[in-house]
């Protein structure tokens, strides 16, 4: 499987635990199934990242791995944020998202691998 593929799904696993994250701290109880949520993708999103940067015949570099994932997972988070949280999305964040995405973009491409 491509590492690409692992990264973004991983980025994407970030964006999950963060949501199950704000969704689990309404709740106000430790006892909500949102905390599974929480720790199921934590744990799915940091194998993928793993795998990604370290599978051969080509991994990614840690570097742009990174932060190809922390964009992703930024960039989700906002969004599902918006929707499953009820948060503002500003015309000003939706550029710099927008940004945002075009520089994930722009990483992958650069990159060697």
């Amino acid at each position: 499987m491509s590492q690409w593929f692992l990264l973004i799904i991983a980025g994407v696993c970030e964006a999950l635990f963060a949501v199950f994250l704000g969704k689990a701290q309404e709740e106000k109880s430790y006892l909500s199934l949102y905390w599974l949520g929480f720790v199921v993708f934590l744990g799915i999103s940091m194998y993928l990242l793993h795998r990604a940067t370290s599978a051969e015949p080509n991994p990614i570099p840690m570097g742009i791995a990174y932060a190809v994932w922390t964009g992703i997972g930024a960039a989700c988070t906002v969004v599902g944020s918006y929707f499953f949280l009820n948060q503002p999305l500003r015309p000003a964040q939706i550029l710099f998202l927008v940004l945002l995405v075009v520089s994930v973009i722009g990483l992958k491409y650069s990159a060697a691998s």
